[in-house]
């Protein structure tokens, strides 16, 4: 394999297969996982999220969750 003559897709999908083999689906996942940034805001998306519901919501939600 002449990986200086793949294209991008090409050696992306072979360095994903070689995780997989290596790793197995659950490690190859893992590994990738510590390289996602995400996007957004999240201390402002958090403030208008804990703003718009109080601890009693919340606490109403989990009890409700918890006994079906």
């Amino acid at each position: 394999m002449n990986t200086g003559t793949m294209t991008s897709d090409q050696l992306k999908i072979e360095g994903l297969k070689a995780l997989e083999r290596q790793l197995g689906p659950d490690g190859m996942i893992r590994f990738l996982q510590q390289f996602e940034t995400g996007w957004g805001d999240y201390t402002k998306e958090r403030h208008k999220w804990l703003k718009e519901t109080s601890v009693e919501t919340l606490t109403e939600k989990i009890v409700k969750q918890r006994n079906g």
